[in-house]
């Protein structure tokens, strides 16, 4: 299916000798700089019916008009699959998807089916119009939660920027090893791993990496979190915590060997033994509405595999 785009503006005073693409930032702000420069390139973008260069300078009521077509933009290779999706808020603009443990992202070598973005592209058919069917930003495999998808090419656009200008707000929840005994900030650059290259790790010359983390309760050898994201690196969370010597409860990449603390029950042993996830949950979410700009919020409760872990963990402090 393809969406056509039909739009026509004209150049303000305040924007009279700018550069063609400069004032298409302007005027369509719904669409990014570089798609814009695609449609000038294309020819689909005009000034006064002719075609310009986008470094071409255009003056005062010049008249641009943007004759476009949308084709699918996610790919043809990705078909749409009927997926269960636990759907937070949805509305003309944007879904909230609480994402299930297990659900990959993105299809990819080894994963072509069964994914979010197939079934995303199943329940709304104009996804295949946005990018990455609308998926602005992502979680691991294993990792539940909070995502915000765009269901039009403006909502994808404005939701970028606001992830770029690191205003939207995003909070996890984890069970980490170890004691930790006050909240407290990792800054350290990350990059890829020098010798695993599917892994990420502190680099020297990384890029920034922010991660806040805060204490919501302690247990005999383990610590219930909350951390809340500058940055948005790949294994951010996991490996932050894993340089700070405190794992994720369950990570198979970053989490090192199993370790059963001494005089542990039998519950808790068998529960860490089990557990075979990263312990982190996307509990809330917040940013600008893209169509209204008013400030939105949305939490999703831990899920049942994580609030049993912690239940044997308090079993385990009380019965000592």
């Amino acid at each position: 299916m393809i969406e056509n785009i039909q739009l026509t503006a004209r150049v303000p005073e305040e924007l009279d000798g700018s550069r063609f693409d400069q004032i298409a930032a302007v005027l369509f702000q719904d669409y990014s700089r570089g798609r814009l420069q695609q449609w000038i390139k294309a020819g689909d973008l005009t000034v006064n019916g002719e075609t310009k260069r986008a470094k071409d300078r255009l003056l005062v009521d010049d008249v641009l008009r943007l004759q476009a077509e949308l084709a699918n933009d996610s790919g043809q290779e990705w078909r749409a699959e009927p997926v269960a999706l636990d759907i937070v808020y949805e509305d003309d603009s944007i879904l909230v998807i609480n994402k299930a443990a297990g659900q990959v992202v993105h299809p990819a070598a080894g994963n072509r089916s069964g994914t979010l973005m197939n079934g995303l592209l199943h329940y709304c058919p104009d996804l295949q119009h946005v990018p990455r069917a609308g998926i602005v930003h992502r979680l691991d495999k294993d990792t539940t939660g909070l995502m915000v998808v765009a269901k039009t090419l403006p909502a994808h656009h404005r939701l970028v920027r606001q992830l770029q200008k690191r205003a939207v707000s995003r909070v996890y929840q984890a069970v980490v090893c170890g004691v930790l005994t006050a909240g407290g900030i990792v800054d350290e650059p990350l990059g890829r791993h020098p010798v695993m290259r599917k892994k990420r790790a502190v680099t020297a010359d990384g890029k920034e990496s922010v991660t806040h983390y805060r204490l919501l309760s302690r247990f005999r050898a383990h610590t219930h979190v909350q951390l809340k994201l500058e940055t948005g690196r790949t294994h951010q969370i996991r490996v932050h915590m894993a340089h700070i010597r405190h794992p994720l409860v369950g990570d198979p990449v970053y989490g090192g060997r199993l370790h059963i603390p001494s005089g542990a029950s039998e519950e808790l042993a068998h529960q860490l033994r089990t557990f075979r996830r990263q312990a982190l949950h996307a509990a809330s979410l917040g940013f600008l509405h893209p169509d209204t700009g008013e400030e939105v919020s949305f939490e999703a409760p831990l899920p049942d595999d994580m609030q049993v872990l912690l239940q044997v963990l308090r079993n385990d402090a009380e019965s000592q």
